[in-house]
């Protein structure tokens, strides 16, 4: 009999999971648990997506070999602090919330041999394009190491790394989303500024930024071959490249990605 997985947290996230792992057959709606506070979330994945919803999250305790703990890092402490007597050795923890390490969940549930794994997914991931990074403790097997990249591969591409590089995945992949949205805006204005209509200006942004990234990765050529061939000898993309560089733009993208790896850490040390 296939086992059930609970969901402590019924957010975007989790939505965004429970969509994925049902479209790729890794579980039918009958095997999925919610536990989520709030009444009107319930309702929605009741009816949206035929889960079994509680407002405990003892039921998923009860019923669930693996529980996906979704909900936000402010909350963390209260909620592992509320269900540790229910959490068993054979239950598989996977934990979705940024910046909070392995140790953390189990000096909070204060059992050692607790089966974790820490996921740093992103928001991509409620369309299945996510990019999610995976690390274990000790106590997790390989088997059900496998078992988490499969629901995370629903929703996107899957890297296994150890717990030390987490941070550096907040950074990039885990907050890029918000850097590319704010450079689609950018250009959006941009076309705008120059006299396209803004429907028009976000078509043409929308557009030129999905297809960039699909010939980068169909092409397998290095960013900076693809972008040699659209510069060409005194035209307007090196022209503006030159003012990309004239500000930093490389030095830019690095250090916000470094603040974002940097702020994950202190969070991590905060808790």
């Amino acid at each position: 009999m296939r086992q059930k997985i609970g969901f402590i947290g019924g957010g975007q996230m989790a939505e965004a999971l429970i969509k994925g792992i049902i479209a790729s057959g890794l579980y039918t709606s009958e095997d999925i648990l919610v536990a989520e506070p709030n009444d009107s979330r319930r309702e929605l994945l009741e009816n949206k997506h035929s889960v079994k919803t509680y407002h405990s999250n003892q039921p998923i305790f009860e019923n669930c070999l693996v529980i996906m703990l979704a909900v936000k890092p402010q909350t963390m402490g209260v909620l592992l602090e509320d269900c540790r007597d229910r959490v068993q050795p054979h239950h598989i923890i996977i934990t979705i919330a940024a910046g909070l390490p392995i140790s953390y969940y189990i000096d909070l549930i204060g059992k050692p041999d607790t089966k974790v794994i820490r996921v740093m997914p992103n928001t991509p991931a409620l369309v299945l394009e996510g990019a999610s990074a995976l690390s274990r403790n000790s106590n997790v097997t390989d088997e059900e190491l496998r078992t988490a990249e499969k629901i995370f591969l629903a929703v996107g591409e899957v890297v296994i790394l150890d717990e030390i590089h987490l941070d550096a995945v907040t950074g990039l992949s885990g907050s890029g989303p918000a850097y590319v949205f704010s450079f689609v805006e950018a250009l959006i204005d941009a076309g705008v500024k120059s006299g396209l209509t803004r429907a028009i200006s976000e078509k043409l942004a929308l557009q030129t930024v999905s297809g960039s990234v699909k010939l980068l990765k169909e092409s397998g050529e290095h960013p900076a071959a693809l972008r040699s061939k659209v510069t060409s000898p005194g035209g307007t993309a090196i022209t503006a490249l030159h003012v990309l560089e004239k500000y930093g733009f490389h030095g830019i993208i690095m250090d916000i990605v470094e603040s974002a790896v940097n702020r994950s850490k202190e969070l991590g040390k905060a808790k």
